[in-house]
């Protein structure tokens, strides 16, 4: 078992990309904190550059408009010292942001399958695309049409229902491998 202050000589960041209820935010804030470098959320970056959460800006403005603010987010928070990142589940679909990623960052798609993400997700109502009709099925027509996209990334992590440590060992060991580095997991 690894402590809690594994170090890997990153020089990249770590973009986490995949659907929504994925885990992105829960394994990048326990990613982060293992490997003692700082979290970030796209979301959530976005929200204070437009001044209003996602659903508003979603709404007052519509999603084009918060995939240019994500783009433009991404691109600044790809600067500094590496961190991990956990992106909206739309961000990597964008070809420019995912060119973006593939240049200055290491991506990884954790991988969930429907069941899973349709739990998770349905623990929350702050997911703007999913409250344009029957949560399952917009959520089975997001997954078709993402998936292969995602599979783009560098690397890919199952998220299932083991507990979150075990999905970050997993997350760790692949970028180990990926780098060639000494696994910390």
């Amino acid at each position: 078992m690894a402590n809690h202050n594994d170090q890997l000589p990153l020089t990249r960041t770590i973009v986490l990309v995949g659907m929504p209820g994925a885990g992105k935010t829960s394994v990048g804030k326990r990613l982060a904190a293992r490997l003692n470098i700082p979290f970030v959320d796209s979301d959530q970056e976005v929200e204070i550059a437009a001044g209003m959460s996602v659903p508003e800006i979603f709404e007052k403005l519509g999603e084009p408009a918060f995939r240019e603010g994500e783009r433009k987010v991404i691109a600044r928070l790809m600067q500094g010292e590496p961190k991990i990142l956990s992106t909206g589940g739309g961000a990597f679909m964008n070809e420019q942001t995912r060119q973006l990623i593939k240049d200055n960052a290491l991506s990884l798609w954790l991988k969930a399958d429907f069941d899973v993400l349709l739990e998770r997700v349905s623990r929350t109502n702050d997911r703007p695309l999913l409250k344009k009709g029957d949560p399952a099925t917009i959520l089975r027509s997001l997954q078709e049409t993402r998936e292969p996209v995602y599979a783009l990334a560098d690397l890919t992590v199952s998220s299932d229902e083991s507990p979150l440590e075990v999905t970050v060992n997993r997350v760790i060991t692949s970028v180990s491998e990926y780098l060639n580095l000494p696994s910390l997991a």
